[in-house]
């Protein structure tokens, strides 16, 4: 980690909660509400989401699965969202989303009309600021739990770098 933990407290709270009260409390906030009320469906919620976390290469979050009662997505998702250009594994909206994801992470001042056109032909006004504020949402925290080092500390018992410990 980038950043001074004290022994035996748990990174991530450190961090979100006790270094900066002003702040991290309210980002938590936000980062959970995007999980707690978004109304897109999984498989696109879950394209966008994958899609920052291997833009951003934060560990813990490309092993994060969004459960919604019972139902994740499947094992190879994670593969198909990294191939959303060509694999058949993903629907329209889907890929959109991936797409829209990977643009806005990585060239957003080039989502052009044509983009655009796209992308409203599939999601209606809202549904758009809603993943927009998603994506938002998954680039910033993603990207600081990364370059804090913190994507190492909160990683599942499941990952392979995790088991090499």
């Amino acid at each position: 980690m980038r950043i001074d933990v004290p022994e035996g407290v748990d990174p991530i709270m450190h961090v979100w909660g006790r270094l900066v009260p002003g702040i991290g409390p309210a980002a938590a906030t936000l980062a959970t509400a995007v999980y707690e009320h978004s109304t897109l469906d999984l498989r696109e919620f879950e394209a966008a989401r994958l899609r920052i976390a291997q833009i951003n290469g934060c560990v813990f979050c490309q092993d994060w699965r969004t459960d919604r009662d019972g139902v994740t997505v499947e094992a190879d998702f994670p593969a198909a969202v990294s191939n959303w250009r060509t694999t058949e594994a993903l629907d329209d909206r889907a890929r959109m989303a991936a797409e829209y994801a990977e643009r806005y992470a990585l060239d957003h001042h080039g989502l052009d009309d044509e983009f655009w056109d796209r992308c409203r032909a599939l999601y209606d006004d809202r549904q758009l600021v809603e993943l927009t504020m998603c994506l938002g949402s998954w680039l910033s925290f993603g990207r600081l739990n990364r370059v804090l080092g913190l994507d190492t500390a909160c990683v599942l018992p499941s990952h392979p770098d995790q088991r090499r410990r």
